[in-house]
This record gives C-alpha cells, structure tokens and sequence, in this order.
C-alpha cells in the first residue's frame, strides 16, 4: 500500500527536488508513490531536465579562462525556483517546461 505524500511533504519534496537535483528528481521519478503525483513528477522533470542544461552550461564556462569563475551562476536559479515550489507556486522555467510538455514528460 503506498501513501500519497501530504501537502507539507509535497513541497518539501519539491524544494529538494531543485535544491539536490539531479538527485532528488531521479528519487521522484523512481518511487511508486511519488512519480504518480503530477504537481511532484512535473518539478522533479523539469529539475532534472535544467541541470542538464546548468551542467552543458558551467562546462562550456569553464572552458574560457575569463567566465571559469562563474560556472556555479547557471545553478542560482535553481533555489530561487526550489523556494517557489515550496511557497505552492507554479514554477515554470523558461524553454524547459515548454521542451518537457511537448515531449510529453509532464
């Protein structure tokens, strides 16, 4: 038997799921009970579908001796989007939520 999460666990969930991504959202994705609930699964995709994206990012940065120092910037974004998801609000990450919805992922 498996257990919906409560409110205040979904948005702790949520939170984490931006604030630990890849991790979190993989963790989402795996488990029963979670990937079943789409305010969850849709931060989880959308995570996971950014620090791809972060990752491609701070490694092109990090390549040019100048931008080096900032290839930690791509991620700021993800706690302010974390502390949103927290609040309840409808986190939507430019050009990733559109890419996820038309493939389908969430």
């Amino acid at each position: 038997m498996s257990a919906q999460p409560s409110d205040s666990n979904q948005k702790l969930i949520a939170l984490l799921a931006y604030l630990l991504t890849p991790i979190v959202g993989i963790v989402i994705l795996v488990s029963e009970s979670m990937k079943s609930d789409p305010v969850l699964r849709k931060h989880a995709v959308q995570s996971i579908a950014y620090a791809i994206v972060a990752f491609v990012l701070s490694m092109i940065l990090t390549f040019t001796v100048v931008l080096s120092c900032l290839f930690w910037v791509p991620y700021i974004p993800l706690i302010i989007w974390g502390i949103q998801a927290y609040q309840g609000k409808d986190v939507t990450i430019p050009v990733i939520t559109d890419f996820c919805k038309n493939q389908n992922w969430i």
